[in-house]
Formats: structure tokens, C-alpha cells, sequence
């Protein structure tokens, strides 16, 4: 391994986050609102995502459930990845494809928020993703690079062949729509319909 190795693999972690975080600021922004009037109204967060992923969804959860900041209120939050019973028999009755779109079918409502965390390849997510849509529950897809126009309310892709960056761009993101609907919620007039 050499430094020019080893410089490239830094370059490459600096310059995904910045290039994301700074094309996307405003629909980070703007998904976070609509995030917190969602729970303002009654709504759950529902997270869900293969492989990888799926621990991904599993902390996006808890960050939502038990706030490690001191003063923050708990929101609730599923991770639809957390029982391996309902997978594994959704996978075997319907497909590897349903598993996500069926647990939203049975557990969500129109005012929750789904969040389907995998690429455009990964058909359990986009099935998922798309329920949410038909049930008219908020959408938001977080994936790795892709030109794919997808009908999500929001998209937030990252420019990187690397899974490694991807991973760690959307960690930095989700975290930074559980403090973004926090500061949303300490000023709740924003929150109520007309506003």
C-alpha cells in the first residue's frame, strides 16, 4: 500500500459528503419539515432496508426511539427489518420482493413516513417504497449513485461507487433529519397545518 493509495481513499470520504451535503441542504431541509408535521399529526417513521441496510434501518429506528441527546423528545419509529420471523415468512409467502411493501400494506397509514434506505437494483425497497406512495404516506428513498427518477417525495442519492462512502454519507444524513425535526418541533407553531 502506498501514500497516493491511501490519500485517494481520504479524498474519496471528503469529497462524496461534501458534494452531497451541499446539493442536497435544501431537500434535507424540506424532507425534515415534512417529517415533523407527519409526527406532529400522529405519524411513525417505518425503516427498511437489505443487506447492509437493514441494521442501517435498525439505527435510524432507535435514533428516533430513545434520543441519546438529553431534552429531545422519543418519536416513534419501526424498523420493519427487526423482525426476522415476518421477513423470512413474507419472503418465503410472497417473494424476497414484497417483504417491505406488505408490512407497510398491514401497518401503515397515511400519516406515516416510510424510509427505504438501498439502490434502485433492490427491488424490496423501490416495492416498499411504492406502497408507501400508494398509501400516501411520506416517501423517502436514500441510495447509492443513480440517474433513476424515481416518484418518491424524496431522493437523496450519493455520488459513489464506493459502499463504504455511500454508508457513510447516509448515516451523517439520517442523522442530521432526526436533529433537523427536532429544531422543527422546538418551534411548533411551524407545524400546524396552515403554517
Amino acid at each position: 500500500m502506498n501514500i497516493e493509495f491511501v490519500t485517494a481513499q481520504f479524498q474519496r470520504s471528503i469529497d462524496a459528503p461534501t458534494h452531497f451535503f451541499a446539493e442536497n441542504a435544501d431537500q434535507i431541509s424540506q424532507a425534515s419539515y415534512a417529517m415533523a408535521k407527519r409526527f406532529h399529526r400522529g405519524g411513525r417513521l417505518l425503516v427498511f432496508g437489505s443487506g447492509g441496510a437493514t441494521t442501517d434501518a435498525q439505527h435510524v429506528s432507535v435514533e428516533f426511539v430513545h434520543p441519546v441527546i438529553v431534552g429531545k423528545r422519543a418519536l416513534p419509529a419501526i424498523a420493519l427489518t427487526n423482525d426476522v420471523a415476518a421477513v423470512l415468512g413474507l419472503a418465503r409467502q410472497r417473494g424476497q420482493d414484497a417483504i417491505f411493501a406488505r408490512q407497510l400494506e398491514l401497518l401503515g397509514t397515511p400519516d406515516d413516513i416510510a424510509l427505504g434506505l438501498g439502490d434502485e437494483e433492490d427491488a424490496s425497497v423501490q416495492h416498499g417504497l411504492e406502497m408507501a406512495r400508494q398509501m400516501e404516506m411520506l416517501t423517502i428513498g436514500m441510495q447509492g449513485k443513480s440517474n433513476a427518477e424515481l416518484p418518491w417525495d424524496f431522493r437523496f442519492s450519493v455520488d459513489s461507487d464506493d459502499p463504504h462512502v455511500v454508508q457513510e454519507v447516509q448515516e451523517t444524513a439520517y442523522h442530521i433529519l432526526w436533529e433537523t425535526v427536532h429544531i422543527f418541533f422546538e418551534h411548533e407553531g411551524l407545524l400546524k397545518s396552515e403554517a
